[in-house]
């Protein structure tokens, strides 16, 4: 290591007053210099503003919190803005939780389940930004009462051209216009039809939907039905919503003339049977088959029939095809076999014999229209609940509660204010039917 020289300058004296000068200005710029530097990296030598605090998380409740007499089925969410949800829940008076979901930013949730009649929920968690509580309630619709209804078709049948659609509720309806827009049928292919309101012996109300002309084979036919949380009126709701899928199958009529005393089964290829057999004697209304468009709604391969006002009951017949609901069937029936294809003696059923019924009893179908003309009384309402192709086209759409002001206003004499669909004492769809209606029978 070399040695160190230290030289001792006299600056006093030992430098010129230009020497001093730079010296000193040296002197200052090491001075400067810490300053300088801090410029160079963009310091400003004041103190920097205090960061702002966050914003306090708000939140949005729809319907609003407190909310009152809200309907179970309409949209029910919260939001919040400036943060986010850390934990929320909507639970019923149960402490049951409601179904939900949030939304990616978990910013939303939103009740993914109808909520139900006259409840109370609860909204509880928490949205953290500037952290606030989630908390509210809302209080649901108290139903003066709960209207129910079903369809008489099942999901997934096959059923006959005829074949109208029944919604039957088991209470009177006020407000029938707001539940006929509830519900919708769509068919493939397109058919014309129209909703009509029947008079209903049950004391509750019914609604039928029924096409313009026969179903063309084939058709799929689809029912939906909106009717929970939907107001029918004086504070009555309804009890769920209903759907029904089903098929139209082949094309199958019957044709009936009372005259004739034969009957023909006809499908689009053509006549495929064709029998002997009797009609109604028509001594008495009570034994007139009526003429009309009926409607096959059961078949049992046995089944016991009274009728007291002809004299007989509990007489056992077979393969009987129901008809409508005064008594009328397609049997078979060997007393009158001697009659059949020549002579009309029954007390207005249709007589075959057992072979020729048994055939027949395997081709119908529910829905299957059956058309008897020739006769001297007219299928009406008092025959049934199933009499809806025996009024015009005018009028059944003029039965809808929503009637466009085109359509023809209907007759008073076709639509009466009560009517027994379905007589007290006809045969019911279990056990083993007994009727013992006073109408054509037997």
């Amino acid at each position: 290591m070399p040695p160190v020289s230290w030289l001792f300058v006299d600056t006093a004296r030992g430098l010129s007053p230009v020497t001093r000068r730079r010296a000193l200005t040296t002197l200052a710029v090491g001075v400067l210099a810490p300053n300088a530097l801090a410029a160079c990296f963009g310091g400003s030598g004041k103190q920097t503003d205090k960061a702002k605090p966050p914003a306090e998380a708000t939140l949005t409740f729809r319907p609003a919190d407190k909310a009152a007499n809200v309907i179970p089925n309409v949209p029910v969410s919260v939001e919040v803005r400036d943060g986010w949800f850390q934990h929320v829940a909507l639970t019923n008076s149960a402490g049951k939780a409601v179904a939900g979901v949030l939304n990616r930013d978990r910013t939303i949730y939103a009740v993914s389940e109808p909520l139900g009649y006259d409840v109370t929920y609860t909204w509880s968690g928490s949205a953290v930004g500037k952290a606030v509580a989630v908390q509210g309630t809302l209080t649901t619709v108290s139903p003066t009462k709960v209207i129910d209804g079903g369809f008489q078709l099942a999901d997934g049948q096959t059923v006959g051209v005829a074949a109208p659609i029944i919604v039957q509720f088991d209470a009177p309806i006020s407000d029938k216009a707001a539940v006929e827009r509830a519900l919708r049928v769509t068919t493939e292919p397109p058919v014309e039809g129209g909703w009509a309101w029947l008079p209903d012996e049950a004391q509750g109300a019914r609604v039928h939907w029924r096409t313009r002309e026969y179903y063309p084979a084939g058709t799929k036919v689809n029912v939906d039905a909106k009717l929970y949380g939907l107001a029918f009126g004086d504070g009555a709701y309804g009890k769920q919503d209903m759907s029904l899928s089903f098929d139209i199958g082949r094309r199958q009529v019957v044709k009936a003339e009372v005259s004739s005393h034969r009957i023909q089964v006809t499908r689009d290829e053509g006549v495929i049977m064709d029998f002997p057999c009797s009609y109604g004697e028509a001594d008495k209304p009570r034994n007139v088959t009526r003429n009309g468009i009926h409607v096959v709604s059961e078949k049992y391969s046995d089944f016991y029939m009274s009728n007291p006002a002809a004299g007989y009951n509990h007489i056992h017949e077979r393969w009987a095809v129901r008809i409508s609901n005064n008594g009328e069937f397609i049997h078979a029936n060997p007393n009158s076999a001697g009659a059949q294809g020549n002579t009309n003696v029954t007390n207005g059923c249709i007589n075959l014999s057992t072979s020729d019924a048994e055939q027949y009893f395997g081709s119908a179908i529910y829905g299957d229209p059956v058309e008897v003309t020739g006769s001297t009384i007219e299928l009406s309402y008092s025959d049934g609940d199933i009499w809806d192709w025996a009024v015009n086209w005018d009028t059944w759409v003029g039965m809808s509660a929503l009637p466009p002001s085109s359509r023809a206003k209907p007759s008073p004499v076709s639509i009466p204010g009560s009517a027994p669909a379905t007589p007290t004492d006809a045969p019911t769809l279990s056990g083993t039917p007994i009727t013992s209606s006073p109408g054509p029978g037997g």
